[in-house]
């Protein structure tokens, strides 16, 4: 019999929530939660878990839900591929014969004529509906359009997307009919720039410390919002706001008054104003600046997806914008690699040209794999959103997170390569790396996002060996399923195969690379199972488990994206066919390798413990000294 101990992951609902705007993440937590950065809410029903047939979701119990990942999605009608080409010409010609990225970042703006430009193509309102003045587009369609954006311009980037992906995104989700017919037209055009409000001077990681409050008035009929909000994209340029602030909610049931967050759509007006526009390392065109709120008056028709309803709001705002960042960085990718390989074919050293060294052709073909695996990604998921996916937000914050350290290491090599001429500013490639460090800490930071990652998937598998729990007490309610996860979990702990295999999804050719994929995969679900019933509820407070649990999923994830694009691409015949499938086996060849490091280090014996025992010691002795941990070699 299958012994399962009762204390198996029990997560508490809620426990462990998180959102981030711009360059802060903010956490709210139950007493009950012992972790100060950690997942997404994880209040997910026990139907929606039973039900999803996400890949991320099902990889964390060993298992490939292959409805979503092959074959590759394609989502676009005929029509709307060609509706999608017509666009992008104009786009990306605007770019390079409008747009000037170097002047944008000198003046610490963007350029008028780019935002008037801007404004005529339609680029402020992407996904608005038709009807309302935007241009309809789906997923993938703007996914498309912000890679293009991507390649020329990430300052730019920023301004379009703190004004649609997260500033008016809120309005398209959760707005009510009267407050979409009168806020997006103007927002589509480009006459109202549009922020997202929600971090706080105060409130870093832990939501429970906003203080922006918003009292409803004694008719009913109006809020009074007051408080500040810090770092906001768009906030000296936008004059209507997406804000989160604090809520007293009375619970008829229970007759008590609780705080609870709720989003207002907030036009600018009197008792709103702003600061000067923020220094930044990067993004300089994009605007940024701190807000404050003095008494202003807020409608209660401005509620934004119901009272009490805006950590929920926020979540899945931040949910269906991240992709579209994954997206917009395998552009850039494209761009730093198209420098990269433009150099090394015309810079001769030592009587050869530089792309002939070894060294300078590892450093461009991993360059194309990281891209190849972002771009891969990103529209995977946009047509799975497109496809009406409701559960992806694992995928995506994957996506985040893997294209945000994708593109920094592209952009570095690409200097490297580039060598004196990439770090001088007239090259403009010092400009994107600078750019780019943001995205690696803004809508998430991608620690947080890894422990996002990990939190949300061992919930789904802490769920599932809940079900085998409670089968193996009454054999008699669930017999099927007891036998099944029985003998699939004891071939597995012989190291035997389970019978899971991805033959008839993937092309013959890339059938080696899938196996180990497979044979991944099935680790990664053992020691997931293994992790769960060693820790138990307790896993939220094991930050050096979950950061390796999520590596691997990335690492995984990445596998299967890569796999299923490159078989398709195979079946069609593509003249890229056998490239795509050699950079599918380079990434499939270690990023399996690295799945192994990372599942052996939390396995018994693995060495990890006594690792993160160290690494702890290290962390504890520096914070003690200031900074300091050795004695210095000269000994003074």
């Amino acid at each position: 019999m299958i012994r399962i101990s009762r204390s198996v992951l029990r997560l508490p609902a809620a426990s462990v929530r998180y959102y981030a705007q711009t360059a802060e993440t903010v956490v709210e937590k139950d007493g009950a939660s012992a972790t100060e950065a950690a997942s997404q809410t994880v209040r997910v029903s026990q139907k929606t878990q039973v039900e999803s047939r996400s890949f991320a979701v099902g990889m964390f119990n060993g298992l490939i839900h292959a409805e979503q990942v092959f074959p590759f999605p394609s989502v676009l009608s005929e029509e709307q591929s060609q509706f999608l080409g017509e666009l992008v010409a104009p786009v990306s010609r605007f770019f390079q014969e409008v747009n000037d990225p170097a002047r944008n970042d000198d003046l610490q703006m963007v350029e008028e004529k780019t935002m008037e430009g801007l404004k005529e193509l339609g680029a402020f309102g992407l996904q608005v509906p038709v009807d309302l003045g935007g241009m309809g587009l789906n997923n993938t369609q703007y996914a498309r359009l912000v890679e293009v954006v991507g390649l020329h311009d990430l300052g730019v980037g920023i301004t379009l997307g703190a004004h649609q992906s997260i500033g008016f995104k809120g309005i398209l989700l959760y707005g009510t009919e009267e407050q979409k017919k009168k806020y997006l037209p103007r927002l589509a055009s480009g006459e109202t720039i549009a922020a997202f409000c929600l971090t706080e001077p105060s409130s870093g990681s832990d939501a429970a410390s906003i203080r922006t409050t918003a009292k409803k008035s004694s008719c009913g009929s109006f809020y009074t919002l007051t408080g500040g909000k810090l770092w906001i994209s768009n906030g000296g340029i936008a004059d209507l706001f997406t804000v989160f602030a604090k809520t007293q909610i009375h619970d008829p049931s229970s007759g008590e008054t609780k705080e609870k967050i709720t989003a207002f759509i907030v036009e600018r007006g009197e008792g709103v104003s702003h600061g000067p526009p923020d220094k930044k390392l990067g993004i300089r065109a994009s605007n940024t600046a701190a807000l404050h709120f003095d008494e202003v008056r807020v409608p209660a028709e401005n509620v934004l997806g119901g009272e009490g309803n805006g950590f929920k709001v926020a979540m899945n705002i931040l949910n269906n914008g991240r992709f579209g960042m994954a997206a917009a960085l395998s552009g850039t990718m494209k761009g730093m690699i198209q420098r990269a390989v433009d150099h090394a074919t015309n810079r001769t050293q030592f009587g050869s040209k530089l792309h002939t060294f070894g060294v300078i052709q590892e450093k461009l073909a991993r360059m194309a794999v990281l891209q190849y695996v972002t771009e891969s990604m990103a529209y995977m998921i946009s047509a799975n959103m497109d496809s009406g996916a409701k559960d992806f937000q694992i995928e995506a914050a994957i996506s985040k997170v893997f294209g945000s350290e994708a593109a920094w290491a592209v952009t570095d090599e690409c200097i490297q390569i580039l060598g004196g001429t990439g770090f001088m500013k007239d090259g403009g490639v010092e400009r994107v790396l600078r750019d780019l460090r943001i995205f690696r800490i803004f809508e998430g930071t991608n620690d947080i996002l890894r422990l996002f990652v990990a939190l949300n998937g061992l919930q789904g598998a802490g769920k599932e060996l809940k079900s085998l729990q409670k089968a193996v007490t009454n054999p008699l309610s669930d017999p099927q399923l007891l036998l099944r996860e029985g003998v699939r979990r004891v071939k597995r702990r012989a190291g035997l195969g389970t019978g899971l295999t991805l033959k008839g999804h993937v092309h013959p050719e890339v059938e080696k690379s899938a196996g180990l994929a497979v044979g991944a995969l099935e680790e990664f679900g053992l020691v997931v199972e293994e992790v769960l019933v060693k820790y138990g509820k307790r896993i939220v407070d094991e930050q050096f488990i979950l950061h390796r649990i999520a590596d691997a999923a990335i690492d995984l994830y990445g596998m299967i994206a890569v796999l299923s694009r490159s078989s398709r691409t195979l079946s069609e015949g593509l003249p890229s066919a056998v490239h795509e499938k050699i950079l599918c086996d380079i990434w499939c060849v270690e990023a399996a390798e690295r799945v192994r490091g990372n599942l052996k280090s939390l396995r018994s014996g693995g060495g990890g413990s006594a690792l993160f025992r160290d690494l702890r010691s290290v962390s504890a002795a520096l914070v003690e000294n200031g900074g300091v941990v050795a004695s210095h070699p000269l000994r003074f």
